[in-house]
């Protein structure tokens, strides 16, 4: 039986989504996908459940250069 992270990710493949993995947490991998006006974050756990967090967007450009750089003084550690 294959794990559940496995089945997702041939979905994503089929489907031509693009897609990217990480790990941030012990017990997780972290899948994100990018479509059309919306990011999608979907941790996969060890037992195989999943959690998704939707970001809804215009995909307006909201600034330049300037919003970089403010952004990361801001949520420097």
């Amino acid at each position: 039986m294959s794990h559940p992270l496995y089945s997702l990710l041939r979905k994503l493949e089929d489907a031509h989504i693009h897609f990217s993995l990480s790990r941030n947490r012990d017990d997780t991998v972290l899948v994100t996908m990018t479509v059309v006006g919306e990011r999608v974050e979907v941790d996969v756990f060890d037992d195989g459940h999943m959690e998704v967090s939707r970001f809804l967007g215009t995909e307006d450009i909201v600034g330049g250069e300037e919003l970089v750089h403010d952004l990361i003084e801001r949520h420097r550690d």
